[in-house]
């Protein structure tokens, strides 16, 4: 676990937007979007508004942290949350900062 990469990836209000989405997917994206891989890549980028290059790029940072993992299905990339990794930064900060 890479502390400095966790943090700086949580250091952004719409990366922590998109970590707080895919913690609960089932209300903020349709069940077309998501499947038990996580969230389709396209419903994350058009619930933010953001474009598309900055969501690749947010949605790259997270993954390179361990916050998030991606299944690529066919042509679409899902998204989910990677609950191990909460866990243990959870534990982290409770324990040594």
């Amino acid at each position: 676990m890479d502390q400095v990469e966790i943090f700086k990836a949580l250091s952004n209000k719409s990366r922590l937007e998109i970590l707080n989405w895919l913690k609960n997917p089932e209300l903020h994206f349709s069940a077309e979007h998501q499947n038990c891989a996580g969230v389709c890549v396209g419903s994350i980028q058009e619930k933010s508004g953001l474009t598309q290059s900055t969501i690749s790029e947010y949605l790259t940072i997270l993954k390179r942290a361990g916050l998030i993992e991606a299944t690529r299905t066919g042509q679409w990339t899902y998204y989910k949350r990677n609950e191990e990794a909460f866990a243990a930064l959870s534990k982290l900060i409770g324990s040594e900062i």
